[in-house]
């Protein structure tokens, strides 16, 4: 078979997972395959704890099933670690399990190991990311672009191979390949792929484009001035590589003293019982023997509520935070939420709708027109078009339910301005420099367009949408000892504007993605710092703050990805019951490894002295683990 070449495999469209061995439905059934295993061991050692009182060889029977489900995957994971001499605490559950056997309780070790398996296989399901921004950011970069050979014929041929100077035809609603400079047409673009700016932006000859910028209304020819590999949107995917790299990661605390304590467990169960008859009257071998206690003490002394003191609280979190909607890409991101200081926003489609709305317009001139029927012949040029200005004055006529005036002779200029006659009038919309060259620069932090009727000129103003109830937020935020900063690409006037509305005091204006990122690493080595954003150019951001927050509604798939919280609901107002929860947990997780540890010294002491027989150590360590568990799901409580 061919394989993939790297270009054909994103334009195919294919999982990252893709094998001609793999059918659709076997996918399917090895989808989560621990989770189903363990889950399914938990249900057959549930039976034959039932059947031990009624039929024996029935109950052996299913043990023995749950041993092969999750005792042998348990066994070749040890011997594996025991080969690298490795040891750890996977290997102190598993010998402790087996040696249970042995001891007769086999029920006590399977226990053990269905526990044991469930932790991991939960927790590898919370914290495994399905896709990759990677893969996202190259689906949206084109592979191949149209060429405009120089007797105007046009051929497609891949980004790769294009070199600077070379001639580039852009089609309406294409996405520009490669960084060039206009050299026929005019048109608006869309750069939200690379500022996270929706609003269009008027281009024509001379103007360059970057790569990943969308053509809105007209063809375009450009001059390719960068090749693929130092293409703007290239380096955004290099800047995400390079930040998913340097992300922290915090250290558990399990991970760490997993190993020695593991060691040092087995190590002291074979000084017991190869030394214990040595200075004290006792057999190796029944049930007062040295064997029979230093067993028992590995029993004890082994790590079950300890191993899931940890994982229990945290899904359990997770679990809660799902239900509000909120999506964790595992339970180190609430490690590093309860460590953040500073949490920062971006602007467009975060602490705004990214969607315009006509504040206001007013005339320059004296009008003989009421502003109704101003209103009403802006509505009448601009509900011929598809642009976002258009559809802020289409709105605002609507809500005022105005019909639109009749317009003959229209025209459209593309990324300048619409034209035609309302009676005998001529009336024209658009850019204020196009309508009305003489009009002085604004010195407005908002978005202007210029409508003449005639001699008359009236100016539309125009606004990002801020989101319902966001200074209460932001209050809230403070109380939480969290300081709320801006981080945007936007123009300073605008980004000040908002910001004055929600109480802001911190911002930071006109950062390109490579500025963002570094007030963003910044930012995470001082104080700690969550990054809540929505677009692709915040994706660098996200992936390198201490947490990355996205809108999982409208934000863009690299976000999402790069990202290690999504609100799902895109609503902000989760921010502080998502920073409670987080700290809740730390705390609980605490409670939970000072109650293992405790449990473990009380039950492997007297075991060891022969105190507690082998049964009361098993239920001592069951109930430790019981009791982990049960505090653990005080944080499936949502409300705050």
């Amino acid at each position: 078979m061919k394989p993939y070449l790297f270009d054909e495999f994103f334009s195919s469209g294919l999982e990252e997972s893709i094998s001609p061995f793999l059918t659709k439905k076997s996918r399917t059934w090895g989808k989560n395959l621990s989770l189903k295993s363990s889950s399914s061991a938990a249900v057959l050692l549930l039976f034959a704890f039932l059947l031990s009182f009624v039929n024996l060889p029935s109950s052996h029977l299913l043990l023995s099933l749950v041993y092969f489900l999750v005792g042998t995957p348990a066994l070749i994971s040890a011997l594996h670690d025991l080969k690298n001499l490795e040891i750890n605490i996977d290997i102190l559950m598993t010998t402790a399990a087996f040696v249970a056997i042995l001891l007769g309780s086999g029920l006590e070790g399977a226990l053990l190991l269905v526990l044991f398996a469930l932790s991991h296989s939960l927790e590898d399901l919370v914290t495994h990311k399905a896709k990759s921004a990677i893969h996202n950011l190259n689906h949206i970069a084109p592979k191949f672009a149209y060429v405009l050979a120089p007797d105007k014929t046009l051929f497609e041929k891949s980004v790769k191979e294009i070199t600077p100077g070379t001639h580039l035809f852009i089609k309406t609603g294409e996405i520009v390949p490669l960084d060039g400079t206009i050299i026929e047409g005019s048109s608006s673009v869309n750069l939200v792929h690379l500022t996270g700016e929706s609003l269009p932006l008027p281009k024509t000859i001379g103007d360059t484009l970057p790569a990943g910028a969308r053509n809105l209304e007209a063809a375009l020819v450009i001059e390719v001035t960068r090749t693929n590999s130092d293409s703007t949107l290239t380096r955004i995917i290099q800047l995400v590589t390079a930040a998913a790299h340097a992300k922290p990661r915090m250290q558990r605390l399990l991970d760490r003293f997993g190993g020695p304590y593991a060691t040092t467990i087995i190590s002291l169960t074979l000084l017991f019982a190869l030394a214990l008859p040595l200075f004290f009257p006792l057999p190796y071998l029944g049930t007062e023997g040295a064997i029979y206690r230093a067993l028992a003490f590995l029993i004890a002394a082994s790590p079950c509520a300890l191993i899931l003191a940890t994982p229990t609280a945290y899904l359990s979190a997770l679990s809660a935070c799902a239900r509000q909607g909120i999506l964790l890409k595992g339970g180190v991101t609430l490690d590093a939420l309860a460590t953040c200081k500073t949490i920062a926003f971006d602007k467009t489609g975060t602490l705004t709708t990214g969607d315009l709305l006509c504040t206001s317009f007013e005339p320059l001139t004296p009008s003989p027109l009421s502003p109704d029927e101003v209103l009403s012949i802006a509505y009448g040029l601009e509900r011929q078009v598809v642009h976002p200005i258009a559809t802020a004055i289409c709105r605002l006529a609507e809500e005022k339910k105005l019909t639109p005036a009749a317009i003959t002779s229209f025209q459209s200029h593309p990324g300048s301005h619409l034209e035609g006659r309302y009676g005998a009038l001529p009336v024209a919309i658009g850019l204020p420099e196009k309508i009305a060259p003489d009009l002085p620069p604004s010195t407005t932090d908002h978005i202007l367009a210029a409508l003449r009727i005639g001699p008359h000129l009236y100016l539309f103003r125009f606004t990002d949408q801020i989101r319902k109830d966001l200074p209460p937020l932001m209050q809230k935020l403070t109380h939480l000892k969290l300081t709320p900063i801006m981080l945007t690409g936007d123009h300073a006037a605008n980004a000040h504007a908002v910001g004055k509305t929600l109480g802001l005091s911190h911002i930071f204006a006109d950062l390109r993605p490579e500025d963002k990122l570094t007030r963003v690493a910044a930012l995470s080595s001082q104080h700690g710092l969550a990054m809540v954003g929505d677009g692709i150019n915040d994706a660098p951001a996200l992936a390198r703050a201490t947490v990355g927050i996205s809108m999982g509604r409208i934000g863009s798939a690299a976000a999402v990805d790069a990202s290690d919280a999504i609100l799902l609901k895109d609503d902000l107002h989760l921010l502080p019951f998502l920073f409670h929860k987080a700290r809740q947990t730390i705390r609980i997780s605490k409670q939970n490894i000072t109650l293992s540890l405790a449990v473990i010294i009380l039950a492997s002491t007297p075991a060891l002295l022969g105190l507690v027989p082998l049964w009361a150590a098993v239920l001592l360590h069951e109930g430790g683990t019981l009791l982990v568990g049960l505090n653990s799901l005080r944080l499936l409580r949502t409300p705050y």
